[in-house]
């Protein structure tokens, strides 16, 4: 059962675009000289995380300027028991949390180039349509 469960949250809340891996990220945004966009999310409690997937991250403009000019981060907090990370994903994740969201905010989504360094971010619900999401990403990298 837990690997049926392993295998829902996988093809259901991870898109394959997404990487979880924030050190894997930052060296394929250094080899393609891409920026890295950060999402914190409650993917099975926050209600502005999971309106923030659905009306923009999941939404054609946001993922086809994406496929081509950002390497994407998930750092998910679920908090259901069936939606548990393993040990080695949730340390991944608070760690990247204590280095760029020591704060804790839900959702928190961040522009980080190569190196490390936030370029902008989105705190709570970015209240824009995804091609104004895109325009917003754009300003920073013009």
């Amino acid at each position: 059962m837990k690997i049926l469960s392993i295998i829902f949250f996988t093809f259901f809340f991870v898109d394959s675009n997404w990487l979880l891996d924030f050190q894997v990220a930052q060296n394929k945004a250094k080899e393609s000289n891409k920026l890295i966009l950060v999402n914190f999310s409650g993917s099975d409690w926050c209600g502005p995380c999971i309106r923030t997937h659905k009306e923009i991250f999941e939404k054609d403009a946001f993922t086809s300027y994406a496929k081509e000019n950002l390497v994407l981060v998930r750092a998910d907090f679920p908090r259901l028991k069936k939606n548990k990370l393993s040990p080695e994903q949730f340390k991944k994740n608070n760690d990247l949390a204590l280095k760029y969201n020591a704060e804790g905010d839900f959702p928190l989504t961040l522009l980080i180039d190569a190196n490390g360094k936030i370029v902008k971010e989105w705190k709570g619900f970015p209240d824009v349509t995804p091609e104004e999401f895109v325009k917003q990403i754009k300003s920073v990298t013009d």
